[in-house]
């Protein structure tokens, strides 16, 4: 094959490859997923272990979804999440700074919207391809979807316990109560077992849920607890910063 001819393929090519990889983000605007990727995830995974679970997951607006649970969810997973447009590079590469350190390459540093991506499209596999989609989606989402709608799926998809998915079925199982009606601390809580939401309990008495619960509680207070960008949909990064 000639190269002109390749160069002639190669949007073609590409072209094809976007079409084949990215799902249909638009239709998010006003609907909500009834399964996420990730929750077929664990429902696979409960079979092949011979175990019953269930799926408890309750949508609401963002408006009824506590703005304590919104400030302390963006200081623990994506304190940039209102500048950023979907990759946090500061974040990426401190990262890879400290797994370099530590001497395994296990990278982090994903923002919210990149951890959208993976819930609703993915699977938990960490290849090459799927992190080349995870970037794809990541990507369009940010340009397609609003900041506010990004958090809103995300704060009702994401896992925060076994079989838990989203803010309200969360604030029902471990406090009792609405999404709504979260205490700052109670929000604290919730966000800190993000990363691990299988193995650590809001509600319990870990140490490490409740000191770090108090760095997040006190970022909340110095910044102020309840969060300008909620209604602005701007927020100035504050002086603190949280890192697990």
């Amino acid at each position: 094959m000639k190269i002109w001819m390749l160069f002639l393929l190669l949007p073609a090519f590409f072209g094809l490859a976007y079409l084949v990889l990215m799902p249909d983000i638009s239709q998010l605007k006003k609907k909500n997923p009834p399964k996420t990727a990730f929750m077929e995830y664990r429902e696979k995974e409960w079979k092949e272990k011979g175990r019953r679970g269930e799926i408890r997951q309750v949508w609401v607006p963002l408006s009824q979804i506590s703005p304590f649970l919104v400030k302390a969810v963006l200081i623990a997973e994506d304190d940039k999440f209102w500048i950023h447009e979907g990759f946090d590079y500061e974040g990426i590469m401190k990262a890879v700074e400290r797994d370099l350190q530590a001497g395994r390459l296990k990278f982090g540093g994903s923002t919210i919207t990149q951890q959208l991506a993976r819930n609703l499209y993915l699977s938990p596999g960490k290849s090459f391809w799927r992190k080349v989609r995870e970037a794809l989606i990541t990507w369009r989402m940010e340009r397609v979807l609003s900041k506010k709608r990004i958090l809103e799926l995300y704060l009702n998809a994401v896992e925060w316990g076994d079989g838990i998915f989203g803010a309200e079925a969360a604030s029902r199982h471990y406090f009792g109560k609405p999404a709504s009606e979260l205490s700052p601390r109670d929000a604290a809580r919730l966000a800190v077992v993000l990363p691990s939401p299988r193995k650590l309990n809001p509600a319990g008495s870990q140490r490490y849920v409740e000191s770090q619960a108090e760095v997040i509680y006190d970022i909340m207070q110095k910044r102020g607890t309840l969060p300008p960008e909620f209604e602005t949909g701007a927020d100035e990064p504050g002086r603190e910063s949280f890192s697990r």
